[in-house]
């Protein structure tokens, strides 16, 4: 496939997709949010104009090497884009008319802005899929304030897939200890004086630091948490706790369950949905 029929293919994956979304009222929103998450983008409008160019002076022998190669490379993420914002508006479009003012709302557009540029940047197609998904359950649940949504982009930005592993142990495995945590996801146990048992420190100190997990705390009725009684003197010892301690017991903070819930749930509890209403999605297996 030539570079001219590569960039053809990519716009008319984007256009075809806009031009799909113009009859009713809920697709003209659906067609606006994805002129913002295009808007969003630097290079979009550059793409399609040079795309254009190209095409005028493919004929021409002087066309300029480099600006093939920067089509070509943009072809790629263009082919991407226009998949994920299918994608998007197919999940979106899923949640009915209910949702229509929600989705058109400048604040859920400026999440979509904010989202797209992090996409834009973002290391793996793992972490533009989570990108994705928050913005479908932000745009079809009511669950959180907006802020919190910012917090969760700035989550997905800031980690990793690494830490994502972690998340997903501790949230499918509540009370797992690091010892449980590594087991799962690695198997095999290096030294505490290695460089797997560094990075495995930092995770969890990252994780807890950023108030997504802690250690698993007694709480009383009124939901004040509980001291911990001080450890008995002639109990110390002479070696320092383990990276992969097996006594501590992990789980989720309030925050960090909410993080589950947007991030690797398909769809959360809807807008409009009765008091009894719960995820209309799970959340996804660790993998």
């Amino acid at each position: 496939m030539n570079s001219e029929t590569q960039i053809q293919l990519a716009e008319r994956e984007i256009m075809g997709r806009l031009q799909a979304l113009e009859p009713t009222t809920k697709q003209r929103v659906l067609r606006k949010l994805v002129g913002a998450a295009l808007g969003s983008i630097p290079w979009v409008g550059g793409f399609m104009a040079a795309g254009w160019a190209f095409r005028q002076e493919s004929g021409q022998v002087e066309t300029h090497v480099l600006q093939r190669q920067w089509l070509e490379e943009h072809t790629g993420k263009m082919e991407k884009l226009g998949r994920a914002l299918a994608d998007l508006t197919a999940r979106l479009d899923s949640f009915g008319d209910e949702v229509t003012t929600r989705l058109e709302s400048e604040e859920y557009l400026a999440l979509v802005r904010k989202a797209f540029r992090m996409w834009d940047q973002a290391d793996t197609d793992q972490k533009r899929e989570y990108i994705c998904r928050l913005l479908a359950n932000a745009g079809g649940t009511k669950l959180c304030d907006d802020d919190l949504v910012r917090l969760f982009l700035d989550w997905l930005e800031r980690y990793h897939e690494a830490h994502f592993k972690v998340i997903r142990e501790v949230f499918q495995h509540p009370g797992s200890t690091r010892h449980a945590i590594w087991a799962r996801v690695h198997g095999k146990f290096p030294p505490d004086n290695s460089p797997e048992a560094d990075l495995f420190r930092l995770l969890i100190s990252d994780l807890n630091l950023g108030r997504i997990i802690r250690q698993h705390r007694e709480v009383n009725y009124q939901g004040q948490f509980i001291k911990k009684s001080s450890p008995r003197s002639g109990s110390s010892s002479s070696v320092m706790k383990s990276a992969f301690d097996d006594e501590e017991p992990y789980e989720l903070t309030e925050l960090g369950k909410q993080f589950v819930h947007y991030v690797f749930s398909d769809i959360v509890k809807r807008i409009g949905a009765g008091p009894g209403g719960g995820a209309t999605g799970t959340p996804e297996t660790a993998h």
